[in-house]
């Protein structure tokens, strides 16, 4: 299954709820920012959950999501969309640049491939697919 267009962008509290969500918003994107819908210590397998059912697109910094097993399995059964960044100590600014300029990227992937799918966003805007369908790619696609 894949996700409706438009898409919506769903920012984990990692990310805030400044600088990235009016780069989107500016660009024309549907986003909900994780203070609006959960308490700030709902844990990351709980609102996924929901995200998924919304079939929201994630935006999170938060790389642990495919190294937690209850996160990755939350992901997984949940069927969500997730984009995170490769690098977590990159200023608010720079995090948003990199999202903006990985947005025609993540819409390909979001239109090719199925969920459950996670992908990593580089610094540079560079996308790579870790998992698509549910199945973790050995190795990665890298997205141009």
């Amino acid at each position: 299954m894949k996700l409706p267009e438009p898409f919506t962008y769903f920012i984990d509290r990692s990310l805030g709820r400044g600088i990235l969500v009016a780069e989107l918003l500016k660009a024309g994107e549907q986003v909900h920012v994780h203070d609006e819908h959960f308490a700030q210590d709902t844990p990351d397998a709980d609102w996924l959950v929901e995200v998924g059912r919304r079939r929201w697109v994630v935006l999170t910094k938060d790389k642990n999501i495919r190294f937690n097993e209850l996160e990755r399995q939350a992901l997984v059964s949940a069927r969500v969309a997730c984009f995170m960044l490769g690098r977590g100590n990159l200023t608010a600014q720079e995090m948003a640049q990199s999202f903006i300029g990985a947005l025609p990227r993540m819409k390909r992937v979001l239109r090719r491939y199925a969920v459950p799918l996670a992908a990593s966003v580089t610094a540079s805007a560079g996308v790579r697919v870790l998992l698509a369908g549910g199945v973790w790619l050995k190795p990665p696609r890298e997205v141009k």
